[in-house]
């Protein structure tokens, strides 16, 4: 057995354990059950939007291959195999921006060309990790003039005369990013479609999102696109009520491979295990998360979040995850209406420097380790502590363990063909490979 720690107290980061350890009286008791099969992982990443790809272009070219190698190598870095993008601008874009000239219904002026930045560090990326990264892409808005309010920000709704045009929008962006490398294996119909936003924003209530999806997968068929399509791209709070309310209708049904969420919410895990029984034969992944509210340099309270959320949604039957900006610079940004976020990795512009946060390390003890096609068998853990278990293509064993209490325990593992014990110490978070 191998065992990676990170830990508060001791400042362990991905650390392998190889010394004898001292294990307290206090225990807790991991029981899994290899007879219990769930989901199949799709694999680990993050989102490479504008402001990543600009702010990697601010540093020296020693700094940024040592960044992105950090996110995608297999053995020195995370990891990842899949990422997201924006079809064309968000929040995190360097201003508001479409494909099209303004009015063009006719999409003759289509290009990718302000996505080249974006596209070609995705293809670093993919040489890093040894495989073309997997992308999902996501709009945050239709054109200003497809919408009732006329404004690509503050919500609006799609008008339906727009409907075919704004799915052809999607083919235009698929074959183009095709075309230029890069493997785009699905869609959301639309980032967070129940939030009004002083960034790009456009509002999808559930008939109108039963009614674009209609769209857009006939579309899909006729262009023999193979892309899965996701629903809802919104907090857990509400994703089983859109899920069902969508899916009622069986037409739109059949085009849905699944259900996409983020956690902006009070962890309402419930809703993402809800989402799954009631509808087993559909698919669930998370495509966004932050720590909000600026950089947060350091805080490791914000590697504990982002633990026992990745803990609790694989429990659940999340099948995937991707985090929010790969790359922020010091200040949080560059964010074009000021919303200023956390990244895992945070660039230090001035003194060229890589900021490597404890959510980082969290998220490493998942995607380093788990790898795409594992399956997460059954697990239990007692103390109060958090753990998710899964069975690796090789055949590998991985059992996370994530302690946010004030004190140690050893852990004793019960239900495979030997007797295991660790120690997990307090603030820490663990991975055993088996």
């Amino acid at each position: 057995m191998r065992h990676i720690r990170t830990s508060k107290r001791d400042n362990e980061r991905l650390e392998e354990i190889i010394v004898d350890e001292i294990f307290p009286l206090e225990k807790a008791t991991i029981q899994i059950d290899m007879n219990q099969k769930m989901q199949t992982i799709i694999g680990f990443g993050g989102a490479f939007t504008e402001s990543s790809a600009y702010n990697l272009l601010r540093i020296n070219k020693e700094e940024r291959q040592k960044a992105i190698k950090a996110y995608f190598d297999p053995v020195d870095g995370l990891g990842y195999t899949i990422g997201r993008v924006s079809i064309h601008g968000c929040d995190f874009s360097l201003n508001s921006y479409l494909y099209i000239d303004d009015y063009d219904d006719t999409l003759e002026s289509f290009s990718i060309k302000r996505d080249q930045p974006i596209i070609d560090l995705i293809k670093e990326a993919s040489k890093h990790r040894g495989q073309d990264i997997k992308i999902l892409a996501s709009p945050w808005t239709p054109p200003f003039w497809m919408k009732d309010n006329q404004s690509p920000i503050k919500g609006g709704k799609l008008l339906p005369k727009y409907d075919q045009i704004w799915a052809n929008y999607f083919v235009k962006f698929i074959k183009a990013y095709e075309e230029a490398g890069i493997d785009v294996f699905s869609v959301t119909v639309q980032n967070e479609p129940m939030a009004v936003q002083r960034w790009d924003s456009c509002i999808y209530e559930a008939e109108d999102e039963t009614r674009f999806v209609k769209v857009l997968g006939k579309t899909f068929e006729k262009e023999n696109l193979d892309q899965k399509i996701y629903i809802w791209d919104h907090n857990r709070d509400l994703m089983f009520d859109r899920t069902k309310k969508v899916l009622e209708d069986q037409e739109a049904s059949k085009y849905v491979y699944g259900t996409a969420f983020h956690w902006y919410d009070n962890e309402m895990f419930d809703e993402v295990k809800k989402t799954h029984d009631a509808f087993p034969d559909k698919h669930l992944i998370f495509t966004e998360g932050c720590q909000e509210g600026g950089p947060h340099p350091g805080e490791y309270a914000v590697g504990e979040r982002y633990g026992r959320n990745i803990i609790n949604d694989l429990r659940n039957y999340n099948e995937g995850y991707i985090d929010w900006n790969l790359f922020l610079d010091d200040t949080g940004g560059p964010n074009h209406v000021n919303n200023l976020c956390s990244s895992p990795i945070l660039l230090n512009i001035f003194h060229e420097q890589l900021l490597k946060n404890p959510s980082y390390y969290y998220i490493g003890h998942f995607s380093k380790y788990i790898k795409p096609g594992a399956i997460q068998i059954g697990s239990s853990i007692t103390q109060g502590l958090y753990t998710v278990a899964f069975e690796n293509p090789n055949g590998s064993k991985i059992v996370v363990i994530q302690n946010e209490k004030d004190q140690d325990f050893t852990i004793e593992i019960k239900g495979l063909n030997q007797s295991l014990k660790c120690l997990s110490k307090s603030h820490s978070i663990s991975t055993l490979i088996i």
